[in-house]
């Protein structure tokens, strides 16, 4: 994706200005970015849905805070400034400056000390401190993924699909479900409706016919699309439903309230779930986007 990148020149304003109560919150054990290898797809998809701003960047300097500056920071984490060079603006509109600076809490090891971040290459997620240019917030304290091929290739497809107008938007629930039993024997459809953050219409279809394997599918529009077919692995709708949908179909969301279209109806669920797999996350979920 082809995306501007304006360069401006920025005097970088001291950091009081911008002191992020997240930032305190990081658990002691905790990481301060995804690392270059074994990241998953729904951890690159979590800071990238909730990030209008991404960058591509170079770490140049590390500053460290003194205690007075970093007030209710755990011992064992040590809050630093960091100045970067921007290589390119992968989202975000009107464009960044050539450099960026954020706080950043990094976990120190048994001697007390932290890596060394100088020169390394991070994607950063966040979004602009308004007054305060070249100044960046990052979404969540740890909303860094460490540059490589593999996350490079990762976290661009995420915001291509991310920024189209009719992108899958998060999930927060069912809002209710039906099965229709066929004319023969173990013949069946059910509908499934979700409830999205922003409204989008998102249904699930699964059909069984005798002597043929289950299928499923999934509509995002107003009406059932018949040639609709079910979200392939390690995309955004993917993402959507396999880190979002609730673990079982509560039977009083089945509108006939039969004994049998409710059995049926969560047992199609189920396959669904069990068709997508696991989400993969491998760190706590974000708010909702």
């Amino acid at each position: 994706m082809s995306m501007h990148f304006t360069i401006r020149p920025v005097a970088l304003c001291a950091l009081t200005l911008v002191q992020p109560q997240l930032m305190a919150q990081v658990p002691p054990t905790a990481g301060f970015a995804l690392p270059a290898q074994g990241s998953s797809y729904a951890d690159i998809a979590d800071l990238v849905v909730n990030s209008p701003l991404i960058l591509d960047a170079q770490i140049r300097k590390v500053t460290k805070l003194p205690e007075t500056q970093a007030v209710g920071v755990p011992a064992n984490i040590q809050r630093v400034v960091i100045d970067a060079d921007v290589n390119s603006l992968i989202r975000g509109s009107d464009g960044f400056a050539a450099k960026a600076r954020f706080l950043l809490d990094v976990p120190k090891d048994a001697k007390g000390k932290i890596p060394k971040l100088q020169k390394r290459r991070y994607f950063l997620l966040g979004s602009k401190v308004a007054g305060n240019p070249g100044m960046l917030k990052l979404s969540r304290p740890d909303a860094l993924v460490e540059w490589s091929p593999e996350n490079d290739a990762t976290l661009r497809a995420v915001t291509k699909e991310a920024v189209q107008i009719d992108a899958a938007q998060a999930v927060s629930g069912i809002s209710g479900a039906f099965h229709t039993q066929g004319t023969v024997i173990g013949e069946g459809e059910t509908q499934i409706f979700l409830r999205t953050a922003g409204g989008q219409p998102i249904s699930i279809s699964v059909l069984s016919r005798p002597g043929q394997a289950k299928r499923w599918a999934v509509s995002t529009g107003d009406v059932i699309d018949e040639s609709a077919v079910a979200p392939a692995r390690n995309t955004l709708l993917w993402y959507r439903l396999a880190c979002s949908l609730p673990r079982a179909l509560d039977q009083r969301l089945v509108e006939s309230g039969e004994p049998r279209d409710i059995a049926n109806a969560q047992a199609d669920y189920r396959f669904v779930l069990d068709s997508l797999g696991p989400c993969g996350r491998n760190r706590p979920a974000p708010r909702m986007r």
